[in-house]
């Protein structure tokens, strides 16, 4: 008699753990640069970003916008949580190469 319960919860977990699952945008640094240098994201939702650093040194991704700052290893990647955001722009850097390093995210309201 539990079993058919235990199943149905694991069941009902499964689907309303998918219908709150977060969007996903990804930032690339290369070079010392993010790609893309402006990313746009609607207002009042949160998402995940992953940043991905294919250079061969570290990157610190540092936002006083949006209190972030996490070093992501040469050849690594880390993932945040980010938002909800109220609509405008948001700017963020490299910490270790701040001038070539550097970019926005811009929450767009629907």
């Amino acid at each position: 008699m539990r079993l058919p319960l235990l199943i149905a919860a694991g069941l009902f977990a499964l689907t309303s753990g998918a219908a709150l699952a977060e969007t996903s945008y990804t930032l690339t640094i290369k070079d010392h640069r993010f790609d893309p240098a402006e990313l746009v994201v609607p207002a009042g939702e949160k998402f995940q970003l992953k940043v991905v650093n294919q250079d061969r040194t570290p990157e610190e991704f540092e936002s006083k916008d949006l209190h972030r700052e996490k070093v992501v290893p040469g050849g690594g990647q880390i993932t945040l949580t980010i938002g909800p955001l109220k609509p405008g722009k948001y700017e963020y850097f490299g910490e270790f190469n701040p001038t070539t390093a550097r970019g926005s995210i811009v929450a767009q309201a629907k």
